[in-house]
């Protein structure tokens, strides 16, 4: 702000005052001084009175854009093309100059100007709860954030509007705590079940997956902070995920691995996207301009800015050391903000604009998009946060939210809800007692406590087995310390690993089943950012968890008791082979901070279980159709993945080709019945939109909500189709016992259509289509009929995602 000030006092005129020109000139005239109003120094260079239009908040924010790009210098455009760094990281190497900011352990700045009053605003992750650190130098407050149910525990309840609430919360955090944008939520779809992020994601179908993303942002951005929904597109593994080259049809990508951006940009405008790490098709999602132009911005009506991940872009490590990245085809393909910034990039800009390979135009652009989200962010607005969200009141939101994601997948002889108190619950498991709340790397959160299950059963009045707790406490405090020890050693985005089961004897089992009432015991599993889970160990269980298992339910069988399984888990694991062994299967999945709280509210029966599968469990991972090709070639250091398997993702392929899960994609228990009824449609021939109404009832004796599917199965003459796709999904409100409920779902034009490659456009075939009503994607409980009379061209669209190249374009270069 210093250069061309020749006066240096100014006076500060507070809150949101706008200046007419003559009041402004008056006070110039009056005080020989420059004036700051909401953050800008207003500048009388020539000392003749005059605002230059950036300056003129009375004018249109499009037009101060335009005059505050002529103004700025190409060293600042190249500055503001991206983020300030990552303090520890320049390539490999120690960052110069990449500060913290304002809020400590954020994950990007923007480039501010001071000069022009341009602001940096502030990024952070991530998708299960703001991700800042909660200590600080010189500073004896601690700034601890929510942790939220993860992803896949939140699509699971099917609740748009419960999603929106857990948003506005988690948009709280983000206003609060100073920051302008979440990098949140992630939508990939759940391609095969080893995927080491799959916990952060919604579902294997892009109609849940894009319904969830849109309730999230509508609620985050409700706070006038701004989501970068991410990774777009097509991340489905995270093994070499820098330079991971993905062989995919532009069907495929369309009805699949798109399709849920797209719900969620046309029904919440986010602020920002992310692009993804992966090429397609031999060009980097970073670099594709089908993809981050013709369809984000012309066919989808995208307003916001697109960023990088960070580094994205890159080969690798190495490439990232030297610096050759395509910061040019980025920049041209419309990814506006590569984050977090490197001196190598800016090196690059300033040399590709000097050459005129990188055009003003492109430039301008992008810069406009910039600015367009930096003058909308709180900072620039002057929001003054407290760092003081309400975090008791956001803990009984995610306390909520994870018991309605909850999926009751057994319950023999209606063993839950568990109202005996008073005996000894016998509880075994390391997780039992070191209860996961969340995922590691970006999606982790650093929360001031997590509610282990044991403190959830006594919360709630259960009675303990105390030996046990005695026996399991130092053994899980002494192996946890271990795996944090040797994941610090490891690195920033080092994988968690499995604690270890405590041993146990057959004497001690023996005797705990003729001392307690009830057994239960906790499968833990942990993933993250940065790498991919593995079959053996993980999905399978280990085989100190099958003899755990085993012991426990021979003892307590022996002498009549139950047992009852909790799974808290992020993604799939193996079931089929000892499901038949225990009695009760809660799938509690990771379900934040207030853990143990909302596994005890659905073990009592305080809430109903009402969450779905929103992914399908196969009997073995074998039974995956990506099985075959998961991770791609060569198996030692994969460079390309064929995604041979095309739409047939999930239950689009285990209910065509009729191959039996171990529990279907939408399957889910309740403590009640419920009666399906009186399916009508609004016409039995399709003309441009048409509903199906269905009447849900409560026939149990405690109240609960039931989540509606609608599968619609299509004429195929032309184009190969999966025998049914879910169109259309509502959840019903608490029905009381007896109480009955209308649902109406709707269909348009686009939901019969499939795309069709040749004509690059969605085609509706004539014909019959049936609905089907169903409690799951195999549990249909009503169907009915209705054709459409023509063939019909629902959208024409850009032709995308021609094979480029077959090998990793830097690596060509």
């Amino acid at each position: 702000m210093k250069k061309h000030i020749k006066k240096t006092a100014a006076v500060l005129l507070s809150g949101a005052m706008v200046l007419s020109l003559s009041s402004w000139k008056s006070a110039v005239k009056a005080t020989g001084q420059n004036l700051v109003v909401d953050g800008l120094q207003f500048i009388d260079l020539n000392g003749n009175g005059k605002l230059d239009k950036y300056e003129d908040t009375r004018l249109p924010l499009a037009d101060r854009i335009v005059d505050l790009i002529s103004k700025m210098t190409d060293e600042e455009k190249a500055s503001m093309l991206m983020g300030t760094g990552m303090p520890g990281f320049d390539g490999l190497t120690p960052v110069v100059g990449a500060v913290e900011g304002r809020v400590p352990g954020a994950a990007g700045i923007t480039y501010q100007v001071d000069r022009l009053g341009i602001p940096g605003i502030i990024l952070a992750d991530g998708p299960a709860g703001l991700r800042i650190k909660p200590i600080r130098d010189n500073d004896k407050r601690t700034y601890y954030c929510t942790a939220f149910p993860v992803g896949t525990a939140l699509a699971s309840s099917w609740n748009t509007e419960l999603i929106e609430s857990v948003g506005k919360a988690m948009g709280n955090e983000v206003k609060e705590y100073g920051v302008d944008v979440l990098l949140a939520p992630a939508l990939n779809i759940q391609r095969n079940p080893l995927c080491g992020r799959n916990f952060e994601y919604y579902s294997e179908d892009p109609l849940i997956a894009g319904k969830i993303a849109a309730a999230m942002v509508n609620g985050i951005q409700s706070n006038g902070v701004g989501t970068s929904i991410k990774h777009f597109a097509a991340n489905n593994q995270e093994t070499n995920r820098l330079s991971i080259n993905e062989h995919i049809t532009e069907r495929t990508m369309r009805e699949l691995y798109l399709k849920g951006f797209e719900i969620a940009v046309k029904e919440s405008q986010p602020w920002t996207v992310m692009s993804s790490y992966n090429l397609i098709n031999g060009t980097y999602t970073s670099a594709r301009k089908d993809l981050l132009t013709d369809i984000l911005r012309d066919e989808w009506g995208f307003k916001g800015i697109v960023m990088t991940d960070w580094f994205g872009g890159y080969a690798g490590f190495n490439s990232l050391a030297n610096g050759t990245s395509n910061v040019v085809e980025q920049l041209d393909a419309g990814n506006d903000l590569l984050m977090p910034g490197l001196p190598a990039q800016k090196k690059a800009i300033l040399e590709s604009m000097k050459s005129g390979k990188l055009s003003k135009a492109v430039v301008d652009r992008n810069l406009t998009r910039i600015l367009e989200l930096v003058f909308k962010s709180p900072l620039a607005l002057k929001y003054k946060y407290t760092d003081q969200p309400d975090l008791k009141r956001n803990a009984a939101v995610t306390r909520a939210a994870a018991a309605e994601g909850m999926v009751l997948l057994k319950n023999s002889n209606n063993l839950l809800p568990y109202t005996v108190k008073g005996k000894d619950i016998a509880a075994f498991g390391v997780t039992s007692y070191d209860f996961i709340a969340g995922g590691t790397g970006s999606g982790d959160v650093n929360e001031a406590y997590t509610v282990s299950l044991i403190d959830g059963l006594t919360n709630a009045g259960y009675t303990v087995d105390q030996e046990l707790k005695t026996m399991y406490t130092p053994f899980v405090a002494k192996e946890k310390a271990a795996e944090l020890e040797s994941r610090k050693k490891r690195g920033i985005l080092a994988l968690p690993e499995r604690l270890p089961e405590l041993e146990l004897s057959k004497e001690l089992i023996d005797q705990k089943a003729a001392s307690s009432a009830l057994a239960i015991l906790t499968v833990g599993r942990n993933s993250g950012e940065g790498g991919d889970r593995n079959v053996a160990n993980d999905f399978n269980l280990a085989a100190d968890e099958v003899s755990l298992i085993d012991k426990v339910s021979a003892a307590f069988h022996a002498k009549g008791k139950k047992v009852v399984v909790i799974l808290n888990i992020g993604g799939v694991i193996e079931t089929a082979s000892w499901k038949d062994k225990v009695d009760a299967i809660l799938l509690s999945w990771q379900p934040g901070q207030e853990g143990g709280n909302s596994v005890a509210d659905i073990f009592s029966g305080k809430v109903n279980p009402s969450g779905k599968l929103t992914m399908t469990f196969p009997v073995k991972y074998e039974d995956t159709p990506s099985a075959k090709n998961w991770l791609g070639t060569p198996a030692a250091n994969p460079e390309n993945v064929t995604y041979a398997e095309g739409v047939y993702v999930g239950y689009r392929y285990f209910n065509t080709f009729k191959v039996k899960p171990s529990y279907e994609f939408g399957f889910g228990g309740s403590y009640t019945s419920f009666a399906y009824s009186d399916l009508k449609l609004s016409s039995t021939v399709f003309n441009g939109k048409l509903s199906a109404t269905v009447t849900i009832k409560n026939t149990g004796k405690v109240a609960g909500k039931e989540v509606v599917g609608l599968y619609l199965s299509a004429p195929h003459e032309k184009l190969d189709k999966p025998a049914s796709e879910l169109k259309a999904f509502a959840k019903t409100k608490l029905l009381k016992p007896g109480e009955s409920e209308t649902i109406n779902l709707t269909l348009s034009p686009k939901d019969l259509a499939s795309f069709m490659e040749s004509r690059s456009a969605w085609v509706a075939e004539a014909g019959s289509y049936t609905v089907a009503i169903g409690a799951s994607s195999l549990d249909i409980k009503k169907t009915a009929v209705f054709s459409l009379a023509k063939e019909t061209e629902v959208e024409k669209v850009h032709k995308s995602f021609a094979l480029t190249s077959p090998v990793n374009e830097l690596k060509a270069k």
